[in-house]
Protein backbone atom coordinates (compact mmCIF):
# COMPACT_ATOMS: atom_id res chain seq x y z
CA UNK A 1 0.00 0.00 0.00
CA UNK A 2 1.60 3.23 -1.18
CA UNK A 3 1.04 6.41 0.88
CA UNK A 4 -0.58 9.48 -0.66
CA UNK A 5 1.54 11.72 1.52
CA UNK A 6 4.10 11.28 4.29
CA UNK A 7 6.53 13.09 6.57
CA UNK A 8 9.41 12.31 8.89
CA UNK A 9 10.98 14.37 11.65
CA UNK A 10 13.42 14.05 14.51
CA UNK A 11 13.26 15.95 17.78
CA UNK A 12 14.89 15.92 21.20
CA UNK A 13 13.24 13.90 23.96
CA UNK A 14 12.32 17.00 25.94
CA UNK A 15 8.98 17.64 27.63
CA UNK A 16 8.68 20.93 25.74
CA UNK A 17 8.49 18.97 22.47
CA UNK A 18 5.46 16.85 23.36
CA UNK A 19 3.05 19.65 22.39
CA UNK A 20 4.99 20.25 19.19
CA UNK A 21 4.62 16.57 18.21
CA UNK A 22 0.85 16.78 18.80
CA UNK A 23 0.65 19.93 16.68
CA UNK A 24 2.62 18.45 13.78
CA UNK A 25 0.61 15.20 13.82
CA UNK A 26 -2.74 17.00 13.94
CA UNK A 27 -1.69 19.43 11.22
CA UNK A 28 -0.70 16.57 8.95
CA UNK A 29 -3.89 14.63 9.79
CA UNK A 30 -6.00 17.64 8.74
CA UNK A 31 -5.68 16.66 5.08
CA UNK A 32 -8.02 13.72 5.77
CA UNK A 33 -10.72 16.10 7.04
CA UNK A 34 -11.10 14.37 10.43
CA UNK A 35 -13.90 15.02 12.87
CA UNK A 36 -13.03 16.91 16.04
CA UNK A 37 -13.28 13.61 17.94
CA UNK A 38 -10.91 11.82 15.54
CA UNK A 39 -8.45 14.71 15.77
CA UNK A 40 -8.54 14.75 19.57
CA UNK A 41 -8.16 10.96 19.74
CA UNK A 42 -5.05 11.02 17.59
CA UNK A 43 -3.51 13.98 19.40
CA UNK A 44 -3.96 12.15 22.71
CA UNK A 45 -2.47 8.89 21.40
CA UNK A 46 0.53 10.72 19.92
CA UNK A 47 0.99 12.61 23.17
CA UNK A 48 1.11 9.35 25.13
CA UNK A 49 3.61 7.74 22.74
CA UNK A 50 5.92 10.76 22.74
CA UNK A 51 5.65 11.12 26.52
CA UNK A 52 6.70 7.47 26.89
CA UNK A 53 9.86 8.26 24.89
CA UNK A 54 10.56 11.33 27.01
CA UNK A 55 10.01 9.60 30.35
CA UNK A 56 11.32 6.09 29.72
CA UNK A 57 13.63 5.82 26.70
CA UNK A 58 16.55 7.96 27.84
CA UNK A 59 16.60 7.86 31.66
CA UNK A 60 20.07 9.39 31.88
CA UNK A 61 19.60 12.28 29.47
CA UNK A 62 18.17 13.52 26.22
CA UNK A 63 18.03 11.47 23.04
CA UNK A 64 16.21 11.56 19.73
CA UNK A 65 12.57 10.82 19.05
CA UNK A 66 11.83 9.87 15.44
CA UNK A 67 8.33 10.45 14.09
CA UNK A 68 7.05 9.42 10.69
CA UNK A 69 3.49 9.48 9.44
CA UNK A 70 1.60 8.68 6.26
CA UNK A 71 -1.91 8.95 4.89
CA UNK A 72 -3.40 6.41 2.48
CA UNK A 73 -6.27 6.56 0.02
CA UNK A 74 -8.29 4.23 2.25
CA UNK A 75 -8.40 6.98 4.90
CA UNK A 76 -5.75 5.26 7.01
CA UNK A 77 -3.51 7.53 9.06
CA UNK A 78 -0.41 5.73 10.35
CA UNK A 79 2.12 7.33 12.64
CA UNK A 80 5.24 5.74 14.06
CA UNK A 81 7.00 7.15 17.12
CA UNK A 82 10.32 5.54 17.89
CA UNK A 83 13.47 6.01 19.91
CA UNK A 84 16.90 4.44 20.21
CA UNK A 85 16.75 4.35 23.99
CA UNK A 86 16.90 1.62 26.60
CA UNK A 87 14.03 -0.49 25.22
CA UNK A 88 11.28 -2.33 27.06
CA UNK A 89 12.15 -5.58 28.82
CA UNK A 90 8.63 -7.08 28.62
CA UNK A 91 6.33 -5.35 26.11
CA UNK A 92 3.31 -7.46 27.08
CA UNK A 93 3.69 -6.45 30.74
CA UNK A 94 4.33 -2.80 29.83
CA UNK A 95 1.05 -2.74 27.90
CA UNK A 96 -0.95 -3.93 30.91
CA UNK A 97 -3.10 -1.13 32.38
CA UNK A 98 -1.68 0.32 35.62
CA UNK A 99 1.80 -1.13 35.05
CA UNK A 100 4.66 1.34 35.21
CA UNK A 101 8.33 0.52 35.40
CA UNK A 102 8.82 3.79 37.29
CA UNK A 103 6.07 3.43 39.88
CA UNK A 104 5.35 6.48 42.02
CA UNK A 105 3.16 9.09 40.38
CA UNK A 106 2.97 7.33 36.99
CA UNK A 107 -0.47 5.86 36.27
CA UNK A 108 0.75 3.22 33.81
CA UNK A 109 -2.07 3.91 31.36
CA UNK A 110 -0.13 5.17 28.32
CA UNK A 111 -0.52 2.09 26.14
CA UNK A 112 -4.13 1.57 27.27
CA UNK A 113 -4.93 5.15 26.25
CA UNK A 114 -3.25 4.65 22.86
CA UNK A 115 -5.21 1.44 22.30
CA UNK A 116 -8.50 3.09 23.19
CA UNK A 117 -8.01 5.95 20.71
CA UNK A 118 -6.57 4.01 17.76
CA UNK A 119 -7.79 1.16 15.58
CA UNK A 120 -4.51 -0.69 15.93
CA UNK A 121 -1.31 -0.28 17.92
CA UNK A 122 1.92 -2.17 17.38
CA UNK A 123 4.85 -2.05 19.79
CA UNK A 124 8.30 -3.42 19.01
CA UNK A 125 11.21 -3.09 21.38
CA UNK A 126 14.72 -4.39 21.86
CA UNK A 127 16.63 -3.86 25.09
CA UNK A 128 19.41 -1.37 24.59
CA UNK A 129 18.27 -0.49 21.06
CA UNK A 130 14.94 1.25 21.48
CA UNK A 131 11.21 1.06 20.96
CA UNK A 132 8.87 1.68 18.04
CA UNK A 133 5.16 2.38 18.50
CA UNK A 134 2.95 2.39 15.41
CA UNK A 135 -0.55 3.85 15.68
CA UNK A 136 -3.20 3.26 12.99
CA UNK A 137 -6.43 5.22 12.78
CA UNK A 138 -8.98 5.10 9.95
CA UNK A 139 -10.43 8.53 9.30
CA UNK A 140 -13.91 8.74 7.85
CA UNK A 141 -13.18 12.01 6.02
CA UNK A 142 -11.62 12.24 2.62
CA UNK A 143 -8.03 12.75 1.47
CA UNK A 144 -7.16 16.11 -0.01
CA UNK A 145 -6.51 16.00 -3.74
CA UNK A 146 -3.28 17.38 -5.19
Amino acid sequence: MKPLNKFTMTMDSRSANEGFARLVASGFLAQLDPTVEELCDLKTAVSEAVTNCIVHAYPDGVGNIYISAAVYDSGLFRIRIRDKGCGIEDVRQAMEPLYSSLGGERAGLGFAVMESFCDKISVRSTLGKGTSVTLDKHIKGKPLAD
